[in-house]
């Protein structure tokens, strides 16, 4: 054992959102009772590819006593957990269930796809459909913005959904008008971190080729934020993507498209 750079993961700041797991070829990080955990020194080849993954900045490189780095032994390591991985359909335990991507579309998509533009369709009368019986229209997963990758088959070439938490409890309508034939991602511009999301949104646009973002936020103003936040990320991709606006009141109901 000698002293040489290794990873270390601050517990108290991380979240388990496991987006530093894929990005360790070696298999060093697994998450372990909801944290992210260095699983044996001997799998950490201490060049930090994971620091770069981390949205808490809960990950770094220290010096300290450990065990050499075994090439051999990551890669055996690493064979182990595909191997696992290709004889079961349970979740693997080094990664969050909710980093697993799933393309939800339906192998027909709704006639005519998304709306074209910003238009919604017409309401349809709840006689003609009943709320109880209506099908999920949600086509991807994840759907935070912080878990979704810049690059998922679900959001190649697609009309991009970009909607505030809040929007899907007040707007009753949202799966009918809003959802069918568009990818979605969400996030609060009010509590999360902007700057975040402004870098992976513009990333999803240049490696996924985003054709048209959709913006649906709330009527109050912290909310518009959202908007900033597109707008933003568009000019930094330096993509030409159009970008549409739906404003939802707090008593459901559109008050403003643009």
């Amino acid at each position: 054992m000698a002293k040489r750079k290794i990873v270390e993961i601050d517990e108290a700041k991380c979240t388990g959102c496991g987006l530093c797991v894929p990005s360790c070829a070696e298999g060093a990080i697994q998450i372990i009772d909801g944290k992210a955990r260095l699983v044996s020194d001997v799998y950490c080849d201490g060049l930090g590819a994971c620091l770069g993954t981390c949205p808490q900045d809960a990950i770094r490189i220290i010096e300290r006593d450990a065990d050499p780095f075994d090439e051999e032994a990551a890669r055996r390591h690493v064979e182990g957990r595909e191997h696992h991985a290709a004889g079961t359909t349970d979740p693997q335990p080094c990664a969050c269930p909710s980093m697993e991507v799933h393309d939800l579309r339906m192998a027909a998509p709704p006639p005519g796809g998304p709306p074209p533009g910003n238009r919604l369709p017409p309401a349809a009368s709840a006689e003609d459909d009943p709320a109880d019986t209506l099908p999920s229209a949600l086509g991807n997963w994840p759907v935070q913005l912080r878990l979704v990758p810049p690059n998922a088959p679900f959001l190649h070439d697609a009309d991009l959904l970009l909607v505030a938490d809040c929007v899907p409890f007040a707007y009753a309508d949202f799966h009918r008008r809003l959802l069918p034939g568009r990818p979605i991602v969400i996030g609060c511009p009010k509590l999360d971190d902007a700057p975040f999301y402004i870098d992976k949104l513009a990333a999803i646009l240049t490696q996924s080729s985003i054709r048209r973002v959709t913006v649906a936020h709330m009527e109050v103003p912290c909310c518009t934020g959202l908007v900033r936040i597109a707008e933003s990320a568009i000019a930094q991709s330096g993509r030409n993507v159009p970008l549409d606006d739906v404003t939802i009141s707090i008593r459901g109901e559109v008050c403003g498209q643009s």
